[in-house]
């Protein structure tokens, strides 16, 4: 008896240690994130109003500066546009390396440029898109979507991994299992393999999100900004990263706290996307 308590002892006390350590790690992890968001609450509360989200930029140095309207709603045209484009064709990418050439040589080649670009600076997509649709002037000069196009690039290497390395922990007896029931493959991918792994392929994509949200390089080199709000892709377009890199800068105080506000205005929008899109994809698991 005594030789059989001692390994289970040990393993309650293994337990309890490493129990520990992953709460001292969650804990140490988190008080950046809290610091974080304390003092974008201290610095960017004193900055919203009702003409914070109403009102344009105003360009004023002096007097009234306006909100940052036209900064909200670029940055939601311009993401939406580059998600549009970049999650279903790195979903698809990784559907082909994980179902179709997972061992050739093709499919190495593009796992290989997939890794490559995830390493890029975001810079480099945005002078990419700049050099070669802003300076040769195909569809005009600098324009939201050409800006969604460099968040779209930035986009697609962290949805293609993301949806590979989930893709790969269906268990394969389920694809058999369909397949042996005589189900075609584009069924079994469509009505078994997607389904299970959407909750991975959602956070994914929305990790993707995230970063392409706060990126300014790309956006200056391809957007650029105006004070205005429009609706129309084809022209310029503002946006919170690119307003915040205006703003912080400025001496007047009053945009110092604008750029804040605008920070804060990111983040939650940010945590909004986030969490609607995981409810989406809790209620569509459930159902």
């Amino acid at each position: 008896m005594t030789a059989l308590r001692l390994p289970s002892r040990r393993r309650r006390v293994t337990d309890k240690v490493m129990r520990g350590l992953l709460t001292l790690a969650t804990v140490v992890a988190l008080i950046p994130l809290l610091l974080v968001i304390y003092y974008l609450l201290k610095r960017g509360l004193g900055a919203w109003s009702a003409d914070f989200f109403t009102k344009d930029p105003t360009g004023n140095f002096l007097g009234d500066q306006g909100g940052v309207k036209s900064a909200i709603l670029g940055t939601i045209e311009i993401v939406l546009l580059a998600s549009a484009i970049a999650i279903p064709f790195g979903i698809g990418v990784a559907l082909y390396l994980v179902e179709y050439g997972a061992k050739g040589r093709f499919g190495a080649a593009v796992r290989y440029f997939v890794d490559v670009m995830t390493g890029v600076p975001s810079i480099v997509f945005g002078l990419f898109i700049y050099i070669t649709l802003v300076l040769s002037g195909i569809g005009g000069s600098f324009a939201g979507w050409k800006g969604s196009l460099a968040l779209a690039l930035l986009m697609l290497p962290v949805v293609t991994r993301s949806a590979e390395v989930v893709l790969l922990l269906v268990p394969n007896s389920l694809r058999e299992a369909a397949t042996a029931l005589g189900v075609p493959r584009w069924r079994v991918i469509t009505r078994i393999v997607l389904p299970t792994a959407l909750p991975g392929l959602i956070t994914g994509s929305l990790l993707a999100v995230a970063r392409a949200a706060g990126e300014t390089a790309p956006l200056i080199f391809t957007a650029t900004a105006v004070n205005g709000t429009t609706f129309n892709l084809g022209q310029r377009m503002n946006s919170l990263p690119v307003q915040i890199y205006n703003d912080i800068g400025q001496p007047n105080d009053q945009l110092v706290q604008r750029a804040w506000g605008s920070a804060l205005t990111l983040v939650l929008l940010i945590l909004l996307v986030t969490s609607v899109a995981r409810l989406a994809g809790r209620r569509s698991r459930l159902g």
